[in-house]
């Protein structure tokens, strides 16, 4: 609970290091590096090469995480801190708060080139440059939905579950899903074993991640009927299997309709405003606290 505690501190004051500096981007230029030479050929191939580069960057990761661990013991009570460290770079609430608070500035302010420059560099994959302002506010509240689960929730559980190990493997499976998890050209095959995997890791974070938007939305003065009715209508709508949990709650809670042209539409209503993205972080922050306590007590209780 100490590590974890003081691990959401650091990221929440100090937020991410710099790139040089952060574990996760030189996980990142690995795999980007490793998509440059191999991501080429048959599907056979692409299947084997993207499969073994998920599998040896998920183990570096853990490994990382254990020589960490073990670094740690030899420090004796000051130990944590260390360990602390390491696992805030597996967290990102500040970064994620900061980028969509951003958006929502620019928004307010009439700056709509701007919103979408940092929609695109900070928080999504898909093209920004023809998108409205209510679809920059849609798809960047739908980023801090899913973020809740992606930077928070799931990282803290695989921690609070297999230890420093468990969060370092969680983010290296996660990133690399996010660079090569596309269903596109040959990382349809490249990709594969890392979208499946990440899948996999964020089938319980993401439904418990759902559930506490549900939750939170009763702190929040939000819509927890609603966030309950939209998040088990819609859920499925994504191509992604735990995606849409977490978008669809935070669709209801707000009372706003969230989607992407021509791929899916969550919830009911008009498109969100620069006000419902700070409102969904106030909502993504009750629902991180509202995880993370109980779980690190049941945690505490069990080891």
């Amino acid at each position: 609970m100490t590590v974890l505690a003081v691990a959401l501190a650091i990221d929440l004051v100090a937020g991410d290091p710099p790139n040089r500096w952060h574990p996760v981007a030189w996980i990142g230029s690995v795999i980007a590096a490793a998509r440059r030479r191999l991501a080429h050929g048959s599907p056979p191939w692409l299947l084997l090469a993207g499969g073994a580069t998920t599998v040896v960057i998920a183990a570096l990761a853990a490994g990382a995480g254990v020589v960490v661990l073990w670094i740690a013991a030899g420090l004796g009570r000051w130990g944590f801190v260390l360990e602390a460290v390491a696992l805030s770079c597996c967290l990102s609430m500040r970064g994620l708060w900061r980028a969509a608070a951003g958006i929502a500035t620019s928004l307010e302010a009439g700056d709509l080139a701007s919103a979408r420059a940092a929609l695109g560099f900070h928080l999504v994959s898909r093209p920004t440059a023809e998108l409205e302002g209510g679809e920059v506010a849609a798809a960047a509240v739908e980023s801090v939905a899913e973020n809740l689960t992606d930077s928070i929730v799931a990282p803290a559980l695989m921690y609070l579950a297999f230890g420093l190990p468990g969060a370092t493997l969680y983010r290296a499976v996660n990133t690399a899903d996010a660079m090569i998890g596309y269903r596109d050209g040959a990382l349809e095959h490249f990709g594969k074993l890392a979208a499946r995997a990440d899948d996999a890791l964020n089938f319980v974070p993401a439904r418990v991640a759902a559930l506490a938007i549900v939750l939170a939305a009763f702190v929040t003065r939000a819509a927890p009927a609603r966030a309950w009715t939209i998040a088990l209508r819609d859920h499925r709508r994504t191509a992604s299997p735990n995606a849409g949990w977490t978008m669809a709650a935070m669709a209801g809670a707000l009372g706003v309709r969230l989607g992407k042209r021509g791929a899916y539409t969550l919830g009911d209503g008009p498109l969100p405003a620069p006000g419902d993205i700070r409102r969904s972080l106030v909502v993504m922050a009750a629902a991180a606290l509202i995880v993370l306590v109980p779980a690190a007590l049941v945690a505490l209780r069990l080891s």
